[in-house]
């Protein structure tokens, strides 16, 4: 695999696929149209391949759910990921994986990630691209492009490039720090398709007012939940943060919650509070109710919830309290409404809701309907995965589909 910089002259300026992103679709894309043995070039204006490969996963890259179906997904049209997966399915990712020696482990049902490092991952794209010829130039500043006849022409920061196809794989919003920016919607729209609006996606949820303090309070606490809202519903851990709540379980719902919608936590997600309590009453009627509840949570959220409802600052036995008394409490378990503030937004998202809408693109080849050598893949369409290795499995299923028609 070649390399160019600015400074670096090309030899030549035409090819068959330019793909715009140097990403996990549009590595992958590249990879496959390169064996299919087409002239390939991947323009990024990063200075580094794969930024959001590279931290995804705390470092360790969850690359794949090997229970991936098209219902972990939301898009306006939930048909449209459908023929991608099934042609591309986890266990071709992993069959790949274990061809480049990468170990790795499941660290929950089906979510695979590296057992060292997420460079792994990116080493298996760099050099499945330099074995099918792909060439690679980073730093480099698109400027305009416009349709050659039945090609492409762009006007970059290191000359003009006429390509037969490009392939659009520039991810979307979330993380902006990794280099994220708009200009997959951007290009979408001097085209003419209708970009969906978007939005933060696995997000953390900010609190506000006394709920913004509690949460400070307890930051750094975790425990397992069931959170609902809009009809989903995710049994995954909490956590407490300075500013709000994150975790699988707020990330999970965040992708479904809208602005001044609450959701509903069940403190006690395998545990009907109200029966447990009346038992609890009659087999240890002289046990107090934080020993009772510090017996299901961390010992600093006990002692939180005693503080936020005064009545229970009465010390007084289970067998004092009366079923109402129990029955408010089982509420305040098994379904604590909370109204979220806001999210962190696309500085901590880990997706983008939303995006090119895919009514226009053909979910076999990804090529633009009516314009065949314009592609989309990955995160900048509208299809977008559950937290637990599936988007990555639609870079990887999008990317191998395109590469292959190219």
């Amino acid at each position: 695999m070649r390399f160019f910089t600015p400074s670096q002259e090309l030899f030549s300026m035409v090819y068959d696929v330019v793909v715009i992103g140097a990403g996990a679709a549009g590595l992958m894309c590249a990879a496959q149209a390169g064996y299919a043995g087409r002239r390939v070039l991947v323009i990024d204006h990063a200075n580094k391949a794969g930024k959001k490969i590279l931290m995804s996963g705390g470092g360790r890259c969850n690359f794949t759910n090997l229970g991936t179906t098209p219902q972990h997904f939301y898009s306006e049209n939930p048909y449209f990921c459908i023929s991608a997966l099934k042609r591309y399915r986890p266990e071709h990712f992993v069959e790949l994986v274990d061809r480049h020696g990468v170990e790795y482990v499941e660290k929950a049902p089906g979510q695979l990630f590296c057992a060292t490092s997420a460079k792994e991952i990116v080493r298996v794209l760099w050099t499945e691209c330099e074995w099918a010829g792909v060439e690679v130039k980073l730093n480099t500043q698109i400027t305009k492009v416009v349709r050659q006849g039945e090609g492409m022409r762009l006007s970059t920061s290191i000359g003009v490039i006429d390509a037969g196809v490009v392939v659009v794989a520039s991810g979307g919003l979330s993380i902006p720090t990794m280099g994220a920016t708009g200009f997959g919607y951007e290009f979408a729209r001097q085209f003419g398709l209708e970009v969906l609006p978007t939005r933060a996606g696995l997000v953390p949820f900010t609190l506000s007012d006394f709920w913004k303090d509690r949460s400070a309070k307890l930051s750094g606490v975790s425990l397992p939940v069931a959170v609902s809202c809009a009809g989903r519903r995710f049994v995954e851990p909490m956590l407490f943060t300075h500013r709000g709540l994150s975790g699988p379980s707020m990330l999970q719902i965040s992708s479904v919650w809208q602005p001044g919608s609450p959701i509903e936590i069940d403190l006690l997600a395998n545990e009907n509070a109200a029966d447990s309590l009346r038992e609890a009453r009659k087999i240890t009627p002289k046990r107090q109710l934080s020993t009772w509840l510090g017996e299901r949570f961390p010992k600093r959220f006990a002692q939180a919830l005693l503080e936020w409802y005064p009545d229970s600052n009465q010390l007084k036995p289970l067998a004092q309290y009366s079923n109402d008394e129990l029955d408010q409490w089982a509420g305040r378990l098994n379904q604590w409404q909370l109204k979220p503030a806001g999210t962190e937004g696309w500085r901590t998202a880990e997706v983008t809701m939303g995006g090119v809408n895919t009514d226009a693109i053909s979910s076999k080849t990804f090529e633009v309907k009516d314009l065949p050598q314009l592609r989309f893949i990955g995160e900048v369409l509208d299809v977008t995965g559950e937290l637990g290795g599936y988007n990555f499995q639609w870079a990887w299923a999008s990317g191998v589909a395109c590469g292959q028609a190219c």
